[in-house]
């Protein structure tokens, strides 16, 4: 029914958001690969939504791409997995890494996330191969899904995240670019600067 939100970004609570679209507050869960890419309060978002209808609530997730978006859908068919735990799964990883995951069988990965047991891990495995397409930060800044940027250095440090990198990696990266950097010089600038430790 909701299929995509654009407005200016309220408030950020982890995992929910509130997003003004026209004067009204849509309150959006999502995972934190998606709020780690949203803007700063007050600027601009984007969010491909899940609209879910229940007896007792009706809820809205968000997602920073189509494709992660698809990746929640294609969890919470699983048996056993709700959209809560399927938030969690998106949260522990990245909508590539756990396809990548799947793909490799690797069931020890998947138990690490809260909610999901060494038997959830093996049926997510086995329900799931062949079905994911990941998607990363840059694909979804690439696309223009979130105006205006919160910053370069932001920018960056979400890239080099959806590379695979930790957060402390990534912010030692960041320290020595210069102030006027673009974007895709600045991811360059890091990634040789990472590819020296």
């Amino acid at each position: 029914m909701i299929g995509k939100l654009t407005g200016k970004l309220l408030e950020k609570h982890p995992p929910q958001v509130l997003l003004d679209v026209g004067g009204v507050g849509y309150e959006v869960d999502v995972p934190m690969s998606t709020l780690y890419v949203l803007p700063h309060a007050g600027e601009t978002a984007s969010l491909y939504t899940h609209f879910v209808v229940r007896e007792d609530a009706q809820l809205l997730f968000g997602f920073a791409s189509r494709a992660e978006r698809e990746t929640f859908r294609q969890l919470i068919k699983v048996s056993g997995i709700g959209p809560k735990i399927a938030l969690a799964v998106l949260s522990g990883m990245t909508a590539d890494e756990l396809a990548a995951t799947v793909e490799r069988e690797d069931a020890a990965r998947l138990a690490k996330v809260p909610g999901i047991g060494k038997k959830t891990a093996e049926r997510l495995i086995l329900e799931l191969r062949g079905k994911l397409a990941g998607t990363t930060a840059l694909q979804a800044h690439a696309s223009g899904l979130f105006a205006p940027p919160a910053s370069t250095r932001d920018d960056v440090v979400n890239a080099l995240l959806a590379l695979g990198y930790n957060e402390k990696e990534a912010n030692t990266a960041i320290k020595a670019l210069p102030d006027d950097v673009s974007v895709n010089d600045g991811i360059r600038q890091a990634l040789k600067s990472l590819a020296k430790v």
